[in-house]
């Protein structure tokens, strides 16, 4: 009877043992980590931030420095290793880029494209950009003698945030992140959709990025796609839309 006891009770500390290893390799999402795109900063999630946290995740928005898909990528990884439990990444914009070299790392878990690009190995954004009919607002963008690309107020108001409040592009204007205009060049080595569940939400009134454009690279990448009738913009103009993509991707990792 006793060697019977002590069997049965091996066998269930050996079980709790696995449970706790397997508990400790496959941790839950605990925090999404938001990548700005250019022509922007973190706080262009700042509508978004606050939703996020009612759905108890903790939340990091990164502040790239836009000067090489190498060094916005550092700048991710940064956030990603301070980051509580693993991670869901959200990238706008340039910040799909981004997201999609950085989301390589072990802890990422699911990746987010809101209006934004995802590039396959060996693509660049410009390749992207230059693979469907340009959008109305590339026509906009100024440059600076240093190479660094920049949107001024009316291509802001008329063609990146045209469904914000006056107040909020005039906003954007002035706290802008200039990107290096030959980062648009640098290709990505490794994609990370290729083995990571992708979400998208497709912006359909956007004038930066092509709407179609959008679709087909999520269709690409097999993501889980929505879409908003919003700008480039969306998560200032429908915060809503966007969080419950985001939090949609977290309860979709963490039910795997």
């Amino acid at each position: 009877m006793k060697k019977f006891l002590f069997s049965a009770l091996a066998a269930v500390t050996l079980t709790a043992s696995f449970a706790s290893l397997a508990a400790q390799e496959n941790p839950a999402v605990n925090t999404v980590v938001l990548v700005h795109g250019a022509f922007a900063d973190g706080s262009s999630w700042n509508r978004v931030i606050p939703l996020l946290q009612s759905h108890h995740v903790k939340v990091i928005a990164v502040q790239l420095p836009l000067t090489s898909l190498q060094d916005d990528v550092a700048a991710t990884q940064r956030a990603i290793d301070r980051a509580p439990g693993n991670v869901v990444l959200v990238g706008h914009s340039w910040g799909g880029t981004v997201i999609t070299e950085a989301g390589n790392n072990p802890r990422v878990k699911g990746l987010v494209y809101v209006a934004a690009f995802a590039p396959s190995a060996g693509q660049s954004t410009g390749d992207l950009a230059g693979s469907y009919p340009s959008p109305p607002g590339s026509a906009g963008i100024a440059k600076t003698p240093d190479g660094f690309l920049y949107l001024p107020a009316p291509t802001v108001a008329q063609d990146f945030a045209q469904d914000s409040p006056a107040s909020q592009q005039k906003l954007l204007t002035v706290t802008q992140g200039p990107i290096r205009a030959a980062a648009f060049g640098d290709k990505v080595s490794h994609a990370a959709w290729t083995q990571k569940p992708s979400w998208y939400l497709v912006s359909t009134e956007d004038r930066m990025i092509n709407p179609d454009l959008e679709r087909a690279m999520a269709q690409r990448i097999h993501a889980s796609v929505s879409s908003v009738a919003a700008s480039h913009t969306s998560m200032l103009s429908h915060p809503a839309s966007v969080a419950q993509v985001i939090t949609r991707a977290v309860d979709g990792v963490n039910a795997q």
